[in-house]
């Protein structure tokens, strides 16, 4: 086979794609007479990239734009075009000139801050392996978990909820799916304070017996684990509990919820295979004395269901108030 047809058969029947870098990277490669640098490749992705101009535009509308149009009216803004003021009455030559200040004036401020000024879009850059991005992904449907759009017709980046520059984990749990729009504007939006929300995770209390728990757990993460209930109301009912002290539900941060979530999903699964009886589940929390709550630590009940196990199981949860099943 010769170099042609073999280029040819692996672009159109082997190639499996998962994004563009693979056809991009052949194209530099064919027109650059079969070599390029990883800086070439990686220019040629970027050119293809409209995730980075989407970035970009946001920073000339929010940032650069501002300052030159309304701050120091240098320029003008008529929907998506800029003007510069006064444009028609320079000269080439001095148009020239003020070309090669702007230049002199980058590279004394690149050779000033020495690639600092970079440091926002290196810092937690890595990037996540493709396993768990699409385990982020499926868990997200596909969508954008903040405005919903699909990947269809946005790209979705993964995202760490708590920043890994503020002590976020890369742990599934602190993941999410995020278009490119949100996920640039995220902070713009998010005022929390991050600052020692690592150790936030780490508060246990003394006298409650979930932080100092010595039995065995049948499944645990970075953020929460499973037990099976001392009190099986059926087989198999187990409680999921988040390590870090907090009273109910609602006062889960938002990878325990996900944390929390992932463990449901195992133990279902896991149960279900275990035990073919298995025709339902209930899932609940005691929120508040009132509620029922008798441990004052979040934790969420799984409770198999076979058939017969109730005279009448219709109402499920609405049971909790005796008569409030009936409907």
């Amino acid at each position: 086979m010769s170099p042609f047809e073999r280029l040819r058969c692996f672009i159109t029947k082997e190639m499996r794609m998962s994004a563009v870098y693979q056809p991009v990277m052949l194209i530099e490669l064919i027109k650059n007479k079969g070599r390029a640098s990883v800086t070439q490749i990686a220019q040629s992705i970027l050119n293809r990239d409209p995730s980075q101009i989407e970035y970009y535009s946001l920073i000339v509308k929010n940032m650069v734009g501002k300052v030159l149009t309304r701050n120091r009216s240098i320029t003008e803004k008529n929907g998506e075009i800029y003007t510069l003021k006064d444009f028609e009455n320079l000269s080439p030559s001095e148009s020239q000139e003020l070309i090669g200040l702007c230049e002199k004036a980058i590279i004394d401020f690149e050779i000033k801050r020495d690639g600092s000024h970079w440091d926002h879009r290196r810092r937690g850059r890595r990037p996540v392996s493709g396993t768990i991005r699409y385990e982020v992904l499926k868990r997200a449907q596909f969508r954008c978990e903040l405005c919903g759009i699909s990947a269809e017709e946005k790209n979705l980046e993964v995202d760490h909820i708590e920043p890994k520059s503020k002590g976020g984990a890369d742990e599934l749990s602190n993941f999410q799916a995020l278009c490119f729009t949100c996920n640039s504007q995220k902070n713009n939006r998010d005022q929390t304070d991050f600052r020692g929300m690592g150790a936030k995770y780490e508060m246990r209390d003394s006298s409650c017996i979930f932080c100092n728990l010595e039995k065995e757990t049948l499944h645990e993460n970075l953020l929460a684990f499973v037990i099976p209930d001392e009190f099986p109301v059926s087989k198999g009912h187990s409680l999921i509990i988040p390590k870090r002290h907090c009273s109910e539900y609602f006062d889960l941060s938002q990878p325990e919820v996900n944390a929390v979530h992932s463990l449901i999903i195992k133990r279902q699964d896991e149960l279900k295979k275990s035990d073919q009886s298995i025709r339902g589940f209930n899932i609940g929390m005691n929120c508040g004395e009132v509620a029922g709550q008798t441990v004052m630590h979040c934790h969420i009940h799984l409770i198999p269901r076979r058939l017969g196990d109730v005279p009448k199981p219709r109402g499920g949860i609405r049971n909790v108030i005796p008569g409030k099943g009936d409907y």
